[in-house]
């Protein structure tokens, strides 16, 4: 690490201690040339794969892109933001473990349609008119039926839990 003030590359760590929540080391460092101090932060780097798209193009995966998808199939529906938040971070999760260097942008969809049905079903819905691109009401209906026949099998499928770390705890994860 080279120091900022003075640009020498050798310093001395004085002091580690975790950070943002545990996701971070923060380290006081100080200079052996000209022993001003200051502070570094590390973090773990988490290569996300490319998407391929449909076209065969690729895009870097992108979670500001994958959060305005999700909003707006979750727009004026009661989910809590942390919830959201949990999903794309599971998402993002699951995509690394993964373990591939690309993945097919319909990977992602499935994995958004998943958590979407977890979190509302009216959001999964929406989304799932666009993603499927349904032509006709039909379609709706025949969507609407699997949610009703999942329902069946499962009567807590597609609630969110009462109490905070509830019920849900364990769904969706890979």
């Amino acid at each position: 690490m080279h120091c900022p003030f003075c640009g020498h590359a050798e310093t001395k760590v004085t002091d580690s201690r975790l950070a943002g929540e545990g996701r971070q080391i923060r380290r006081r460092r100080e200079c052996l040339a000209c022993g001003e101090r200051f502070t570094t932060f590390e973090t773990a780097e988490l290569v996300m794969p490319q998407v391929v798209k449909g076209d065969r193009s690729r895009e870097p995966f992108d979670e500001t892109k994958l959060r305005s998808g999700m909003l707006k199939a979750l727009e004026k529906r009661p989910v809590a933001r942390d919830d959201l938040e949990a999903a794309i971070e599971r998402i993002g999760h699951r995509l690394r473990n993964l373990g591939e260097r690309e993945v097919p942008s319909r990977t992602v969809g499935e994995l958004v349609m998943e958590e979407l049905r977890q979190l509302d079903e009216v959001a999964y819905v929406r989304f799932a008119s666009v993603y499927h691109r349904f032509q006709d009401v039909d379609a709706f209906r025949e969507e609407i039926e699997q949610l009703d026949e999942r329902r069946r099998r499962d009567p807590t499928a597609g609630q969110l839990p009462l109490l905070p770390g509830g019920a849900r705890e364990g769904k969706g994860k890979a």
